[in-house]
């Protein structure tokens, strides 16, 4: 029987500190609230029990932070899109920031097994003053354990409406796009760290950005299959094409720990789950 789990989560700051409230429906929550940082900052490790979706499931995540809050989320481990016999399992994510609003939407990595039918969906919506930094990673088959990815696909869409959308379907049927050198070349995990704003960077900032992006890439062994960009004046962008997640995320939380200093003016301060 398919699940359907539900999770919405808010954050306001109150009295200091940034806090988090939230109610779920079906297995889907979040564990205590951490301040490993301070008050300012509410870390959250988000929990999906079950440890994957198959066919017809469905997870639905609406996050909202107003006032002056600083929320980071991130999960213990990679979400699993297991074979499906014919429905897509579906994951759907809106952020919504309002105010002087902060997020960080760090969840580890994608993991699409072969066989898989999985749809990924995040939009963000931000107030004019209002940042997000966070990442989305993907990895097709499990190469260590020699399940190549030969069958099903992955449909995913990144939006911040009317300002950057990036979607497609990634097929394993698709021999161009998966080994050719305009697709993913025989890689088999792919990266996006992002940081948007509510309105316009100043060049200034967005150059940092870029600067500290491309400073780390450049000695990193990915460094002929990542870069760094600024689509448009609200929106800088790291992308990254890896054989497996490990070297990719790590070059993605060098690049957040370096644009956390240069952008917001905060050491790495990476959550506990991530040294377990």
């Amino acid at each position: 029987m398919p699940w359907h789990a539900r999770l919405d989560l808010d954050y306001r700051f109150e009295a200091g500190r940034s806090v988090a409230r939230f109610r779920h429906e079906g297995p889907l929550r979040i564990l205590q609230s951490l301040y490993p940082e301070g008050d300012e900052v509410c870390h959250n490790v988000l929990v999906h029990p079950p440890g994957g979706l198959v066919g017809g499931d469905t997870l639905e995540l609406d996050v909202s932070a107003s006032g002056s809050s600083h929320g980071l989320i991130t999960t213990p481990g990679a979400t699993r899109y297991y074979r499906s016999a014919g429905e897509p399992a579906v994951q759907r994510t809106c952020l919504s920031l309002h105010d002087q609003a902060r997020l960080e939407w760090l969840p580890l990595e994608a993991l699409c097994f072969d066989q898989c039918r999985a749809e990924n969906r995040l939009q963000i919506r931000l107030a004019a003053q209002a940042e997000c930094l966070g990442w989305d990673v993907t990895a097709f088959g499990l190469p260590h354990a020699g399940q190549p990815f030969l069958q099903g696909s992955l449909r995913q869409r990144i939006e911040v409406p009317g300002v950057w959308l990036e979607q497609g379907v990634i097929d394993a049927a698709d021999h161009r796009l998966m080994n050719g050198p305009l697709g993913l070349a025989g890689q088999r995990c792919m990266a996006t760290l992002f940081f948007v704003s509510g309105s316009r960077l100043e060049r200034a900032r967005r150059q940092k950005a870029l600067d500290a992006a491309r400073a780390l890439i450049e000695p990193h062994p990915l460094c002929a299959s990542a870069g760094a960009t600024s689509p448009n004046e609200q929106v800088v962008v790291v992308r990254v094409l890896a054989p497996v997640v490990e070297p990719a995320l790590q070059l993605l939380k060098a690049v957040r720990a370096a644009w956390r200093q240069v952008l917001w003016n905060k050491s790495a301060a990476s959550p506990r789950v991530w040294a377990m």
